[in-house]
């Protein structure tokens, strides 16, 4: 009689224990792991951050390095040019190349095939799916743009409108002294120098950055106290 009641509890266990703990789900992982659906984008992300910060100094330098060259050919040379140029050079390579295997593969008499055949063999088409997704994820970022350009233009706040009118004003200077390669060459300097020094003077970066804010948040707010419908804005 005890072995019987204990094989009928026994099932009412394992179910009450099963109930207990349900079973994690297939796509949780660690707090800092990228979710599944965001796996890809988690790994560019990563990919851009590990770039700027130099984290493999020889990818960093040739991304850097090829880029630049880029930009200054753009500076001193028309668009048509550079990017005749580029594949012009690109496409001798690759002739070279396939031209010297042949060669080498006839010498030989060896038959190892196409040299560029595990690259010609890659799926590199884009799915309806991935298309819809990267479609979805731009989307959200036009909207928001379009939202913001609306707030500013028609002038929800008074103060980011006038902060906008500001920083053109200013624009104005700096496009009569610099064209746009220029600040394109000048923007890649920064993105790729400033990330680096940020992460080995962070601490004084950000203290100094915080007197900044706190004094220009004293005074945005003073210039809100004195501006009409400000104050009662925020009240409400």
């Amino acid at each position: 009689m005890a072995e019987l009641s204990a094989a009928t509890q026994s099932p009412s266990v394992s179910s009450s224990s099963s109930g207990a703990e349900p079973p994690a789900p297939s796509g949780g992982g660690s707090p800092g792991a990228c979710p599944t659906l965001g796996a890809k984008s988690c790994g560019s992300s990563c990919a851009v951050h590990d770039l700027i910060f130099w984290r493999d100094v020889k990818k960093t330098g040739f991304v850097f390095g090829t880029t630049l060259i880029v930009l200054l050919s753009l500076a001193a040379f028309s668009v048509i040019s550079v990017v005749s140029y580029l594949i012009l050079a690109l496409l001798s390579v690759t002739i070279s190349f396939r031209v010297y295997k042949s060669v080498i593969q006839a010498v030989q008499k060896s038959e190892e095939g196409h040299p560029f055949k595990a690259y010609l063999d890659l799926d590199i088409t884009l799915s309806s799916e991935a298309f819809h997704n990267y479609m979805n994820a731009a989307m959200v970022h036009v909207n928001r743009a379009l939202k913001l350009i609306i707030r500013l233009f028609l002038v929800e706040d008074l103060v980011d409108s006038l902060k906008l009118a500001v920083f053109m004003w200013l624009m104005t200077y700096v496009g009569a002294v610099f064209n746009g390669i220029t600040l394109l060459i000048l923007g890649e300097l920064l993105v790729f120098s400033v990330p680096i020094v940020y992460e080995k003077y962070k601490t004084q970066i950000d203290h100094y950055v915080g007197i900044a804010r706190d004094q220009t948040k004293s005074i945005v707010e003073k210039i809100q106290a004195k501006l009409p419908g400000i104050a009662k804005k925020k009240a409400e």
